[in-house]
């Protein structure tokens, strides 16, 4: 889906920016949508060195159309590349990768501003996994994860999203933080994994870790906009009750929640006592995967009043909200509801209540959907006007 909306953009703008993790499949994703185009990437040493010592002439030496790969490793580029697109015109000239979200995104709000269109990749959905014939199941999913080379070249889960992490470390994460306790930080992302799908408090973050709150704030700035993790904000509706203010805090990459967790094999991650957590930061990521990946503008957040009642996750399209419950449960039952239909006597508008379970059967009901994990990302389809 989200190559249809790169050749759209591409027959709209000048240039198209993709960003998203590393190893999320951006340059295999482009390549397939482009085949026609140039390619440069500029993880070429070779290539990087031309390209910052003479970035006009590194440009002449490619014909337009033009994909650019990695282009947050030379973002002086940007510059030249505004200079091309305003002095030739026309849609469709250059497509920029990129993985490292913080240089990237000021550069290109400097340099591109109504030039480019923006577009997020995140690793591979169930949707895709399934639309290749996968078998997907609750638990192997969760230890599996959905990093695209974990599946391609069925390498062992636990240690390739451990290596990823330490690779994030090395390349990234240095270059952001200046980072003089290495094990302070890892016990910060290893607290944050076991806190998925819960409020986010730093305070009893920083007194677990010994780290002052104020750092450990700028610390997960940096993680999320490195694409490792993200905040879910809180609904605020007029709803007439007081509502909570905090986030909740969830990982792009659900492997890599399971490995630092320890959790090594699908039978683990069945009987673990944070299965739920783990769970719904899964469904919450394919939720967005389904968003970003239609090229849709719908939020997401969650509901939860001072009284403790909650709905995982509030859909909404053109302002009009849709309330999901997320289970772990492989069975279906009907108390699973009862936040979501507390949630729409306040808000009589909602187009959809739901749930979301660790069941493989969906079904209708008189004023619900209920969906098997596998097909979360219908929900985003059928989130507004109805029942999908």
């Amino acid at each position: 889906m989200l190559q249809e909306t790169l050749k759209r953009r591409s027959g709209q703008y000048p240039v198209v920016t993709l960003v998203g993790p590393r190893q999320a499949g951006k340059t295999t994703l482009v390549k397939a949508a482009f085949p026609e185009f140039g390619y440069a990437n500029l993880e070429n040493p070779e290539l990087r060195n031309f390209a910052r010592s003479d970035p006009k002439g590194f440009l002449a030496t490619y014909p337009r159309p033009l994909v650019i790969d990695e282009i947050q490793r030379v973002p002086e580029l940007l510059s030249w590349i505004q200079v091309d697109v305003d002095a030739n015109g026309g849609n469709g000239r250059f497509v920029l990768t990129g993985s490292n979200q913080p240089e990237l995104g000021a550069a290109v709000s400097q340099s591109l501003a109504g030039r480019t269109s923006l577009l997020e990749l995140l690793p591979l959905s169930m949707e895709e996994l399934a639309a290749h014939g996968a078998d997907l199941d609750r638990d192997r999913c969760l230890v599996q994860g959905f990093l695209p080379r974990v599946h391609q070249d069925d390498q062992p889960a636990t240690q390739a999203y451990l290596d990823y992490f330490s690779t994030y470390v090395e390349r990234d994460l240095r270059q952001l933080i200046n980072l003089k306790d290495l094990s302070r930080f890892e016990l910060f992302l290893r607290l944050l994994a076991g806190r998925v799908g819960q409020l986010l408090n730093l305070s009893a973050l920083s007194a677990e870790t010994g780290v002052s709150s104020t750092t450990l704030g700028h610390w997960l700035s940096v993680l999320e906009r490195s694409f490792i993790v993200f905040r879910l904000p809180p609904y605020h509706g007029n709803l007439g009750k007081r509502l909570v203010k905090n986030p909740k805090l969830y990982f792009l990459e659900p492997g890599l929640v399971a490995a630092l967790l320890q959790v090594e094999t699908p039978e683990q991650a069945g009987r673990d006592p944070l299965l739920g957590g783990m769970f719904e930061n899964m469904i919450v990521v394919e939720l967005l995967k389904a968003i970003l990946n239609r090229g849709r503008h719908d939020t997401m957040s969650f509901y939860r009043d001072s009284s403790g009642r909650e709905v995982d996750v509030i859909l909404e399209r053109q302002r009009i909200p849709s309330a999901f419950e997320i289970k772990a449960s492989r069975t279906f039952s009907p108390d699973f509801l009862g936040a979501p239909r507390a949630f729409k006597k306040l808000r009589p508008e909602t187009a959809e209540l739901g749930v979301i379970y660790g069941g493989r059967e969906s079904m209708t009901g008189g004023d619900y959907t209920v969906r098997g994990f596998a097909e979360a990302s219908k929900a985003v389809d059928g989130s507004a006007g109805g029942t999908g």
